[in-house]
């Protein structure tokens, strides 16, 4: 049996015993195959790593538009910036919030392991996804249009 089968079928019985989400589901949205190449007795704990690793790197994109002026902040960040609506801070500044809070919970996994808080943690977190998956979305597409219709200034090269 290769490894990505094994760890389907481990995970299936976890799945039943908690109620969690199908493992294509998580799959889609984290990627979740690539434990493949880790071995584990935790599963659930690694399921749970694998989906932090995402939000953070999200978490670390919607903290550069937050306050670009605390790390090396890529150029568009500041172009695109001054044509985000008052609407839209309030929708970053939520997920923030939300993707925060994954993170921490993730973290407190890390300090005391229960298999049972695992997955409660992996339910919290799909239960959430959609919504925060759709505000992402129109962030980045809004950012993009108006990095479109940014204009480069000579001020961007010199």
């Amino acid at each position: 049996m290769d490894e990505l089968a094994k760890i389907k079928k481990d995970y299936e019985k976890l799945k039943v015993k908690y109620k969690l989400p199908s493992f294509n589901e998580l799959n889609v949205d984290f990627e979740i195959e690539k434990l493949q190449d880790r071995e584990t007795d935790f599963l659930l704990r690694s399921v749970r790593r694998t989906m932090v690793e995402k939000v953070a790197v999200l978490l670390r994109f919607l903290e550069i538009i937050v306050n670009p002026t605390e790390s090396p902040t890529p150029l568009y960040i500041f172009s695109v910036m001054k044509n985000v609506s008052p609407e839209m801070k309030k929708i970053i500044e939520k997920i923030y919030k939300e993707m925060t809070s994954i993170e921490l919970n993730s973290l407190s996994l890390d300090i005391d392991y229960s298999e049972k808080n695992e997955a409660a943690f992996i339910k919290e977190v799909i239960r959430a996804w959609p919504s925060i998956k759709k505000d992402l979305k129109e962030i980045t597409k809004k950012l993009g249009v108006a990095w479109t219709h940014e204009k480069m200034h000579d001020g961007y090269f010199g």
